[in-house]
């Protein structure tokens, strides 16, 4: 209760922690969570970027519930995406808070309803796509409640949709500075998990939040592990990490192409893998099937563009898996934060190859952007190219490109793992003068021509083919020089130099050609050192660093349908029976499982093993709403599961 004398401050921090108890069933906020909080529920605009699965949506949903009850009406969630919308709407409903949503799924009868609940102050939360709220009907509506000083917050979900210099801008973000020039006194939150120096400033800027605070979490993710490899065979090297390392897990394959999505769907299925494919060029009506199963059947694949993935609560993701190079860091680290979004170990792996620098700088040099744009994204790619290529911790490079200093991780595949190198300067100085022989042979004998990277090497390792004759390259003097080394260590080679921009790979068929930089290699300047190509070693299910809930957990083991090891054996058949009964009612209620209970929540259950609804209460994740909705069932199948002739107690 509220003394008479208590600050504002301190009445807002108390109210927040009685509705993260009561609500939704936490003892206690995470990091910034609760400053994040404290400053919306009193009024002040936030900027907050915090990693997948730290826990945005509370940052929100607790000030709206407080200045819910407080008399300040409803808050608006602005969400780029129906499923998101409906799995958001679903888990509040869950713990006892009006929400909803307004989008094209609803009837018009069911848009009307939803309507009526927001004029009426029914509702604590209303989440819209940007397009809809910026819609005159629903401003109008807005401007109705603001009158009645019942719009209590805005929150902009995903904000970097906002900023051309990010990986997904939207354009229709763009109209969201309306609502600071027409409700200037309404608290607004912006939220997303990556944004780096250019994508923060284009928020602050477009949606004018030069007064909001930052809150800047760590964009540390230490229970997944990252892995590159150089791409050998991808489908032999994708097939064997799911099956030595996640099989019957859930998880995401992004490829690039709509359809290397479908074929990479389609084989995995011949494979006996369940896979299912996602990208914008399938009908609505399949992409939200496909999207359904996904979030609520166990152990599927889903094989994906970039279209599939963001706001995806799902927390079992036990992998993600690019079989093509993303455009730049932040779209890599959005899409593998998309695993272990629970706190458990997941894994982040990608192949990489030759192909995918040239074709990520040919598409950079053939956009029609500005030059000041191209050379942004250049920027951009550049990083992402120095994590690829990268010999030491993949965090620490990670982190540090977003401006967070780290430590070794010990749990990426070069710390796990250690590169062996070697020096490859002399080899990039050989196939530099090959390529410029090329071009001076070129123009001696029939006009100046360059040549792919195939060929290239064919050259360098002296095979005699036809073309090479037809060419006349054969009597180089470089023809023949690096008959020492095989055709993948050509490739690395190749690859590194294109990455640092020594090379560059022109036209339709990615022909080769020198760059300015080129000069500094051949006179010595610099050195080069390079991984030895090898494929990443099978690796056993163990517990990844930092995966833990909380401290002093013991290890989980990877894997989506196996119980903690911690557990012993009548836990672990609690804990199965637990998963049954959540089953069910997630089919009964049509909701994910884990929008019922997370895992974590199920674990801790079947370790403490509650008697009564008094004990049940104290397990984090169990709100006021769910103890009273499933408290009685919960204490009958804990009991049953570990006495089948036993009695249940069920006090009070």
């Amino acid at each position: 209760m509220h003394t008479a004398n208590a600050t504002p401050a301190a009445i807002s921090a108390t109210a927040a922690r009685e509705v993260l108890a009561e609500v939704f069933g936490y003892p206690a906020f995470r990091g910034q969570q609760q400053a994040i909080v404290e400053r919306l529920i009193d009024g002040g605009d936030a900027l907050v970027l915090m990693p997948t699965g730290g826990g945005k949506s509370l940052c929100y949903q607790i000030p709206a519930i407080v200045r819910h009850r407080a008399g300040r009406g409803v808050a608006v969630v602005v969400s780029p995406l129906i499923a998101l919308m409906q799995d958001q709407v679903g888990a509040l409903d869950e713990v006892g808070v009006e929400a909803a949503f307004l989008n094209s799924t609803l009837t018009p009868q069911q848009a009307a309803s939803v309507e009526q609940g927001l004029l009426s102050g029914r509702l604590t939360m209303l989440y819209a796509a940007p397009e809809r709220l910026l819609t005159p009907r629903f401003l109008a509506m807005l401007e109705s409640l603001h009158a009645r000083g019942q719009l209590s917050l805005f929150a902009i979900d995903e904000a970097h949709c906002v900023s051309q210099w990010g990986h997904d801008f939207r354009e229709e973000y763009l109209g969201l500075s309306a609502l600071h020039e027409r409700f200037p006194d309404v608290p607004r939150i912006a939220l997303t998990a990556t944004a780096d120096d250019h994508t923060r400033a284009d928020i602050v800027e477009r949606l004018q939040l030069q007064d909001a605070r930052l809150f800047i979490s760590s964009f540390d993710r230490p229970n997944i592990r990252y892995t590159i490899v150089e791409r050998d065979n991808a489908r032999t090297q994708l097939l064997r990490f799911l099956r030595d390392e996640h099989e019957g897990d859930a998880g995401v394959v992004y490829c690039g192409s709509r359809k290397k999505v479908e074929e990479t769907a389609a084989w995995l299925q011949d494979e006996g893998i369940p896979a299912l494919p996602y990208h914008a060029g399938l009908d609505a009506g399949v992409r939200k099937r496909h999207q359904d199963r996904f979030l609520r059947e166990e152990g599927l694949v889903m094989v994906a563009t970039i279209a599939f993935g963001m706001g995806i609560d799902k927390p079992d993701v036990r992998f993600v898996a690019h079989l093509d190079l993303p455009k730049n860091i932040e779209g890599y680290y959005q899409e593998t934060g998309r695993g272990g979004r629970d706190g458990a170990p997941a894994d982040a792996w990608m192949t990489y190859g030759l192909a995918d620098v040239v074709n990520q700088r040919r598409m950079i040099d053939e956009s029609p952007a500005t030059e000041d744009f191209k050379r942004v994204q250049r920027g951009k790619l550049d990083a992402l190219l120095a994590l690829a290529e990268a010999h030491d911790c993949r965090r620490v490079r990670l982190l540090a490109y977003f401006g967070e200093d780290s430590q070794p991780c010990g749990n990426c595949d070069n710390c796990l793992h250690p590169p062996v190198t070697w020096d490859s300067t002399d080899a990039a100085r050989k196939a530099l003068s090959c390529i410029y022989r090329f071009a001076q042979h070129g123009r001696e004998h029939h006009g100046a021509r360059s040549f792919g990277v195939a060929y290239l090497i064919d050259v360098l390792r002296g095979k005699s083919t036809d073309k090479v004759t037809q060419h006349g390259h054969a009597s180089l003097s470089t023809f023949g020089i690096g008959a020492d080394l095989s055709e993948p260590q050509w490739r690395a080679v190749l690859r590194q130099l294109v990455a640092l921009g020594h090379v560059v790979a022109q036209g339709e068929y990615g022909t080769l050609a020198l760059t300015d930089t080129a000069r500094t290699v051949l006179r010595g300047d610099v050195t080069l050192h390079m991984r030895t190509p090898s494929e990443s070693p099978r690796r056993s299910r163990v517990r990844s660093r930092g995966a833990a809930a909380g401290a002093g957990d013991a290890p989980a083991p990877r894997g989506s349908r196996t119980a903690p090891a911690d557990l012993d054996v009548s836990q672990t058949a609690s804990f199965e029976a637990l998963r049954l009964w959540r089953a069910a009612v997630a089919r009964e209620h049509n909701l994910p499982a884990y929008v019922v209970f997370h895992d974590a929540t199920l674990a801790e259950m079947a370790r403490r093993r509650p008697k009564s609804l008094a004990e049940l209460g104290q397990i984090t994740g169990v709100g006021s709403k769910k103890l009273d909705a499933y408290g009685s069932a919960l204490l009958d199948v804990l009991a049953k599961a570990a006495d089948p002739g036993g009695v249940v107690r069920q006090d009070v």
